[in-house]
């Protein structure tokens, strides 16, 4: 398998090259793209770890060297939120990155699984699907909206509440990536019983957990680290997948068939073809349907937006 990363010279970038040095199964490929001259210098640096993985790397302005005969595609590539953003601020910048990309991956690899880490992810994937429409290369089981981080960060905030090894606490977190759109559903949560009172703090603290982290840095980025992890686990899991490794199930940012949205977020069971079979995401409380109604006006809109920008560029 070849994963190629684009916008592997930043923040995101750089750390989840690292990871998927690190976890990629063996002989695995990875290429790694960025604007930034600085890039074969990454991979350079990478190649000194002793794994199989072999790594290379482009810079410059065309990203087809790197994308040839990619079975995977991660793109973090663009501008990072600073306190007073919230996900769709970064919407002018980061839609043209993306088009553009996108674009170049429909051409180069179109046969290639993409998972959009880029926010605002609502938004931006709702860009790739019309970009890879518009080239006939659209498949809906190969576009993902990578929004894992909201189920680790989930674990990690109901694990340290309630005294558990996060290792051992499983989330299901449905709907979007961006504030109220995000939804843990922690109903389903096995083995842990919540008061209403911690159902409504934790929902209301995983919705705002990237707003946590851009505040601590102080203007100095938004979250890397913890969405480098997150995007090299749902990588490294689809390639298994994609590899024939059965039984692996991720919830992702999709265009699943689901009645409530055009793209939603929810259990996905993978496969040899990228998404296998859309997994039913499981009886909700009734607080957890109501957030859902909520967050569908702005749900609707963030794809809505989307497709227009495509539309009128």
């Amino acid at each position: 398998m070849k994963v190629a990363v684009l916008g592997a010279a930043g923040g995101i970038g750089q750390a989840l090259a690292l990871l998927l040095k690190l976890d990629l199964p063996e002989n695995s490929e990875l290429s790694l793209y960025d604007v930034a001259p600085v890039t074969p210098g990454v991979a350079k640096d990478l190649s000194h770890i002793p794994t199989s993985v072999k790594v290379t790397g482009f810079g410059g302005d065309d990203a087809t060297p790197a994308l040839e005969g990619a079975d995977v595609v991660l793109i973090s590539a663009g501008v990072a939120r600073k306190p007073g953003m919230d996900r769709s601020d970064l919407f002018n910048i980061n839609a043209g990155i993306i088009k553009n990309l996108v674009g170049v991956v429909a051409k180069v690899a179109p046969e290639a699984c993409i998972g959009i880490i880029t926010n605002p992810v609502n938004t931006t994937v709702a860009i790739a699907a019309e970009v890879l429409k518009a080239a006939g290369v659209y498949n809906k089981n190969k576009l993902f909206g990578i929004t894992t981080l909201d189920v680790i960060r989930a674990e990690e905030f109901i694990a340290d509440l309630k005294g558990l090894p996060a290792e051992h606490v499983r989330v299901n977190v449905i709907g979007g990536h961006s504030g109220t759109t995000i939804l843990p559903v922690l109903s389903q949560v096995q083995g842990v019983a919540f008061t209403d009172q911690e159902v409504i703090d934790l929902t209301e603290r995983i919705q705002n957990a990237g707003t946590e982290v851009v505040n601590a840095k102080a203007g100095g980025g938004s979250a890397t680290l913890s969405m480098a992890r997150a995007a090299s686990v749902f990588g490294v899991r689809l390639v298994q997948a994609l590899l024939g490794k059965q039984g692996i199930i991720q919830n992702a940012y999709v265009d699943g068939g689901n009645s409530c949205s055009p793209f939603f977020t929810q259990p996905l069971l993978l496969g040899i073809n990228g998404i296998e079979r859309v997994l039913p995401f499981g009886e909700l409380s009734e607080f957890e349907e109501k957030k859902k109604e909520e967050m569908l006006e702005v749900l609707h809109n963030d794809i809505q937006l989307g497709i227009d920008f495509v539309a009128n560029n």
